[in-house]
């Protein structure tokens, strides 16, 4: 009895072991779920994406590395672990752009083999892409636009997070977290909230914002809903005042909502998100800053994709055929001291192919058709003879590579 007691459980921790590594992209992946088969305290990984992108309109090419980061993780014990990622963007750092920066630089403390927290520089729960935003995982060489406009991904702020899972539900997963605020300056007209994030760097703690997440899995299927309830005017109270904003934990809040799904099955994926942000106080924000500040955004996607690979001998191969359609508002709705313009309302048509000639590595091809509204000419001040005329509509024929270890 004692035998066939021992050999269960050894045939169960070997099935849950197997389908934990399923999932296992990096060695980042393989730290976090404690499975290093050398039980080694340090772990080195990393991932990065380059692309050449042709402009059908302008009859243009640009070729970039659009970002190498660069994973570092220790294990002090079995149950605390740090995690950091430093970002270089576009290759160099230059006074016309590029940059570098954490993308993460967090300690995580189990509590139990399925409920831990995160403190430090981290990645909340909100969107597909925000927390798993490996190229190898996304089709395009573009990360998702509505995750790029609409929720900032990689979205990274100073905080707390309980990550936890239920035992009387498998499948089912959740998460909170405490983080600071964002930044009121920063919110206004093409950039939503995106250059209001601080992503670690002097933010500001008299705002501060709450996230929680709701994760669903259950075979080939994967639900999300989460959300975003954020203060954004971290000023002193003389400050706050002379700017006729309200300040406080929750002052000029910022409110973000999304859910998502993915569905896989037989070589077939599918995949959808749909989110919405309030931003109650943007006439106050306008008055303060000019910054033509949004009331309300919103984005959605659908993507299809097949694995032309699946069901042959090439089981370590993928070549995923796909199609994704978004639809994007930046200024959907503007405060009575706002000025619209159409430009922000966007559709994109995007089809291509992704080859993974092994897990790690992807080849891509994309055709981007992108779509946008008319421009109010209230917008366009002392326009340059030599600009070209704006075009609503444009492609975008892309190949680029992408890899992660």
């Amino acid at each position: 009895m004692k035998g066939r007691l021992v050999l269960a459980v050894f045939l169960l921790s070997n099935i849950l072991c197997y389908s934990v590594k399923a999932q296992i992209l990096t060695r980042e992946d393989s730290l976090n779920a404690g499975l290093d088969p050398n039980h080694r305290n340090v772990i080195l990984a990393g991932y990065g994406e380059a692309k050449v992108s042709v402009d059908q309109n302008l009859k243009t090419a640009n070729a970039n590395l659009t970002r190498s980061v660069l994973f570092v993780g220790y294990r002090f014990t079995p149950k605390i672990t740090f995690f950091s990622e430093m970002e270089l963007e576009d290759a160099r750092v230059s006074a016309t752009g590029g940059g570098i920066s954490m993308e993460q630089c967090v300690l995580k403390f189990d509590l139990n083999h399925s409920n831990y927290l995160l403190a430090g520089l981290m990645i909340p729960r909100i969107g597909l892409l925000n927390e798993n935003h490996l190229p190898i995982t996304f089709n395009g060489n573009d990360r998702h636009f509505v995750e790029q406009m609409i929720i900032p991904a990689t979205w990274r702020e100073m905080g707390v997070g309980y990550y936890g899972s239920s035992s009387s539900l498998p499948g089912l997963n959740w998460s909170v977290a405490l983080l600071n605020g964002l930044n009121a300056s920063r919110i206004g007209f093409g950039q939503g909230i995106r250059d209001a994030r601080f992503g670690g760097r002097d933010a500001t703690a008299s705002n501060v914002a709450l996230t929680a997440a709701l994760l669903y899995y259950r075979g080939g299927f994967r639900l999300q809903a989460s959300g975003y309830y954020g203060g954004s005017a971290g000023f002193t109270q003389r400050e706050a005042d002379s700017l006729r904003l309200n300040s406080g934990l929750f002052g000029t809040p910022v409110a973000l909502t999304e859910a998502n799904m993915q569905f896989r099955h037989n070589g077939f994926v599918l995949k959808a998100l749909a989110t919405y942000v309030y931003i109650s106080q943007a006439q106050k924000l306008n008055a303060a800053f000019a910054s033509n500040a949004p009331q309300v955004m919103y984005g959605y996607y659908a993507e299809l994709g097949y694995n032309l690979l699946q069901g042959t001998r090439h089981k370590d191969k993928q070549c995923n055929i796909f199609t994704r359609y978004e639809r994007l508002d930046m200024l959907a709705a503007v405060p009575e001291n706002g000025i619209d313009n159409d430009i922000l309302n966007q559709q994109y048509l995007i089809t291509g192919i992704t080859y993974l000639p092994i897990r790690n590595v992807a080849i891509k091809f994309d055709w981007t058709h992108k779509v946008t509204g008319e421009p109010n000419p209230a917008m366009i001040f002392n326009p340059s003879p030599n600009a070209p005329p704006y075009l609503r509509v444009n492609n975008f024929y892309q190949m680029g590579m992408a890899y992660s270890f």
